[in-house]
């Protein structure tokens, strides 16, 4: 069984390795960002993928180096019995790094920008007339930020370009706005 132990040394060291050039890498050439849509309303929150090369290094490297482990013990040297483990092993830990990753962006996320919620009742400004049954766009400013979204009157009414409004409600990505004064 010395082939599985250098098969799961392969996988460690790979999936090291690659850790290792993945992080210098990034530092050197200045890494990307990846952001996903929530909807339109003018809010973006970073997305860790399953399948990202971090979580897939994860995997492997952790398969290896259990299956290095397990390999060396008696009752567990079989590849019948090291290789399920090993790989059970390397799934736990990659999903520990999802939900790690999962929880600093959300964290990130939660401390940088307000909730969609906090804005019923605020004030925004008309910036696309928003005509008698239609659709226009109102600009809010939330935590210092300036944002854009799309808008009905509650009534139905139409609403003129450079009008206040006060969010009434929320549903998907449109906003229900009454016009003031």
């Amino acid at each position: 069984m010395e082939i599985l132990f250098y098969l799961y040394f392969v996988c460690f060291g790979v999936g090291l390795a690659f850790t290792l050039i993945s992080a210098l890498a990034a530092d050197a050439f200045g890494g990307h960002d990846v952001h996903i849509d929530t909807g339109g309303i003018g809010h973006d929150v970073p997305a860790f993928s399953p399948l990202s090369p971090s979580t897939i290094a994860a995997f492997v490297t952790s398969f290896g180096g259990f299956g290095m482990i397990l390999s060396k013990i008696d009752a567990t040297s079989s590849p019948w019995i090291s290789a399920p483990i090993a790989a059970l092993g390397g799934f736990m830990i990659a999903a520990v790094l999802i939900w790690f990753f999962h929880k600093v962006f959300q964290w990130a996320q939660s401390s940088s920008e307000g909730q969609v919620v906090e804005l019923l009742g605020e004030t925004a400004t008309v910036i696309t007339p928003i005509p008698e049954n239609g659709v226009g766009e109102i600009a809010y400013v939330q935590t210092g930020s300036r944002y854009s979204a799309p808008a009905r009157e509650e009534a139905g009414l139409p609403v003129s370009s450079g009008k206040t409004v006060r969010i009434t409600r929320i549903v998907g990505t449109q906003f229900y706005v009454i016009a003031l004064g």
